[in-house]
């Protein structure tokens, strides 16, 4: 049998598409348990610099690792007993929106006709009824009751993850020998998702903030609801802040009419532009060094692949896919092809390659080095 570096570049590239084609298949089968090991391994990631944060300031490490994992099962319950009593509170309210939407679009539907266009009020409520995508939203989020029906595991796993982490350069030094060429590569992957993360977060947690001050000023209803959902959807490239903008743009409409639905509507608009198009570039882009179409296909791929999670997850997931095929020589043109165009202009006007200029263990990302001393 011959071996793979001996075949035709035509066999090589069939056996290249046969193994990715079985590998995602056995994702796709083995989503219920790959999700929540997914989840804990960049949860670990995010709060190893916390933990290590309260290791150098002498905290035993098994309280570090409690105080960090408790905080965030605390904003976790939080997040969970807001969405889920504001979901109760929508779904008793969508009565009284469904008539108030019935006198809404009666003189629309009086309007079409007189038009001389024949419509179907039925029909025409039905398209857009105000708890249709309301369920497609819940639907969205309880896609992640794998998440939640797992966060035992999850939580196990973090915790045994965090609490090996101080030795895990020891461990690699001990096993390869040297340190710096098998960590490199993982050790520039943590350093990534952190910064990816972290950034992320805090545009969101803005994004979410200014849209239910803006939805409370204009007086729509549930403005925590809306801001939660801007904040959580905002993780999902391109299309959450659209999915986000249309359940209170609805509602707006709903309750005041379409003036105030279009002031709903720019508001997001104008949060969007400001943090997608300003705010996030200049904190993101060397880091994240994707191009928007990458963003987008990841985006799709990934959760048709591991589902809503997928989606959550698909921008970190490809920037470890980016890293790895940077890693390798025979592979390195296939990262380029993944890269922001932005990052390829940088990197041929100082003629140096790209992936040196997206080194992401540099001085301006947090520090995550994993340290050298135990217990």
């Amino acid at each position: 049998m011959q071996s793979f570096s001996s075949q035709t570049p035509a066999g090589r590239l069939l056996l290249t598409v046969a193994a990715f084609v079985i590998v995602v298949a056995g994702m796709r089968l083995a989503e219920p348990i790959l999700v929540p090991f997914l989840f804990a391994g960049f949860l670990a990631i995010i709060l190893t610099s916390p933990v290590f944060w309260l290791r150098q300031k002498k905290f035993p490490a098994p309280l570090a690792v409690f105080l960090v994992v408790m905080g965030v099962v605390s904003v976790g319950i939080g997040f969970v007993l807001i969405i889920g009593t504001s979901l109760d509170d929508f779904s008793d309210a969508i009565p009284r929106y469904q008539v108030l939407l019935t006198q809404k679009m009666a003189p629309i539907h009086q309007g079409i006709q007189e038009l001389g266009f024949q419509s179907n009020e039925d029909g025409l409520l039905k398209s857009i009824d105000p708890g249709a995508f309301m369920k497609f939203v819940a639907q969205l989020l309880s896609g992640l009751g794998t998440v939640l029906t797992n966060s035992f595991l999850i939580f196990l796993t973090v915790v045994f993850v965090l609490l090996e982490a101080s030795s895990w350069q020891q461990k690699i030094r001990a096993a390869f020998g040297d340190q710096n060429h098998p960590f490199a590569p993982a050790q520039k992957i943590a350093n990534a998702i952190n910064h990816y993360l972290a950034i992320k977060t805090v545009i969101s947690l803005g994004t979410g903030v200014l849209v239910a001050i803006w939805v409370w000023a204009l007086g729509v209803d549930f403005p925590v609801v809306w801001g939660l959902f801007a904040f959580l959807l905002n993780y999902i490239p391109n299309l959450g802040s659209i999915i986000a903008a249309v359940p209170p743009t609805l509602l707006g409409f709903i309750q005041f009419g379409i003036g105030r639905a279009l002031l709903v509507a720019a508001g997001f608009v104008v949060v969007n532009m400001l943090f997608g198009n300003v705010v996030e570039p200049k904190l993101m882009g060397r880091t994240l060094g994707l191009s928007t179409l990458v963003v987008f296909l990841s985006l799709v791929f990934w959760g048709w692949v591991l589902g809503p999670a997928g989606m959550l997850l698909s921008v970190p997931i490809t920037m470890v896919v980016k890293i790895a095929l940077e890693s390798s020589p025979s592979t390195h043109w296939l990262s380029i092809l993944l890269d922001s165009e932005s990052s390829i202009a940088r990197a041929a006007k100082h003629q140096e390659p790209i992936s040196s200029k997206e080194d992401l263990s540099s001085s301006t990302t947090p520090e995550t080095d994993f340290p050298l001393k135990t217990d």
